[in-house]
């Protein structure tokens, strides 16, 4: 048990959570067809927003991160309009330009303290070990010390707000929007014609993503007490673009499967860390070539379904030759 409790391997639980959030951001996104890499540019404006308003004017924690998804909106709003005019190949180029944009003035800016980044982000951790410092709990409880149990409330808190993610990412897609977004996805010119607002829907999409990658943005930098702009680099983008790659892209649970496995397949392999990065993408090519898919489709659900109510149907069969021979 406290092997399991040990910081390290929580804190890569954390990441791999956030991780997921990166993923529903991305799978939002996608949804419309819209292949866009400014995932990692609306997630740095989350953080850095979320961190400096905690830090200069001392805005509580929850509080400053939704301000950090709707800044992060607002950014999304100021490309949206051209971006969405683009697609295929040139979205991605614009977007990926766009966050390198922000990179770049963030790398600039005196009150993001340039290349040093930000330090001294309060951490939920803390805050959550000092609420309960107050309420006498200095020793821990019930077995656990007090990281112990602050570290696990920040795991709990980012499970809610996951869960939530999917809930609503999962009720989107059955919903009218959803069916906008998966008619724009199979063919834009088509759905047009049909009387679906493709502009109005894709904003949209583009919206949503923007606001979840900014939320995962504002609780990362309050999990990893710093930032800098390394960590919003171009290649935090093509990672999160991988997360829906990898785990498929159509439905919301291949991001979720593809954020687990491609955050925790780095530490499993530290034992191997010369050939780390080479067993990695080794990994991907193998995976692009034989299910380019991605792990998760459609009809891999569909599959799965039809086995179980199979088995359910076949086990509904035998129960009453179960009872006559008893």
């Amino acid at each position: 048990m406290d092997a399991l409790l040990n910081p390290y391997y929580l804190q890569i639980l954390m990441f791999v959570l956030i991780n997921a959030m990166l993923g529903i951001s991305i799978y939002l996104t996608l949804a419309t067809g819209q292949l866009s890499l400014g995932n990692a540019g609306f997630m740095s404006v989350g953080a850095y927003t979320s961190a400096l308003l905690t830090l200069k004017l001392g805005l509580p924690v929850y509080l400053a991160i939704p301000i950090g998804g709707f800044a992060a909106c607002l950014m999304a709003a100021v490309i949206g309009v051209p971006a969405t005019r683009l697609q295929g190949i040139y979205l991605a180029i614009a977007t990926l330009g766009f966050g390198e944009v922000v990179r770049v003035i963030i790398l600039n800016m005196k009150i993001t303290n340039g290349a040093l980044g930000l330090s001294g982000i309060p951490s939920l951790g803390v805050l959550i070990g000092k609420q309960l410092s107050a309420l006498g709990y200095s020793q821990g409880f019930a077995g656990f010390s007090l990281q112990q149990i602050s570290n696990l409330s920040v795991i709990v808190i980012l499970a809610a707000i996951l869960t939530f993610m999917v809930f609503f990412a999962v009720r989107l897609r059955n919903s009218r929007i959803g069916r906008a977004f998966a008619s724009i996805k199979a063919d834009e010119h088509a759905a047009e014609v049909s009387g679906v607002n493709t502009t109005y829907y894709k904003l949209l999409a583009f919206f949503l993503g923007a606001f979840v990658a900014g939320i995962a943005g504002g609780l990362a930098a309050h999990i990893t007490f710093y930032i800098g702009p390394k960590d919003f680099s171009y290649h935090r983008a093509v990672e999160i673009l991988l997360f829906a790659v990898f785990g498929g892209s159509n439905v919301v649970w291949g991001p979720l499967l593809g954020s687990v496995i491609l955050t925790t397949l780095p530490e499993l392999l530290r034992s191997a860390a010369d050939y780390r990065a080479m067993i990695y993408g080794g990994i991907l090519v193998v995976m692009m070539i034989f299910r380019p898919q991605g792990l998760i489709s459609e009809e891999t659900i569909r599959y799965w379904k039809s086995k179980l109510r199979a088995s359910s149907a076949a086990n509904e069969q035998s129960e009453p030759a179960r009872r006559s021979a008893g």
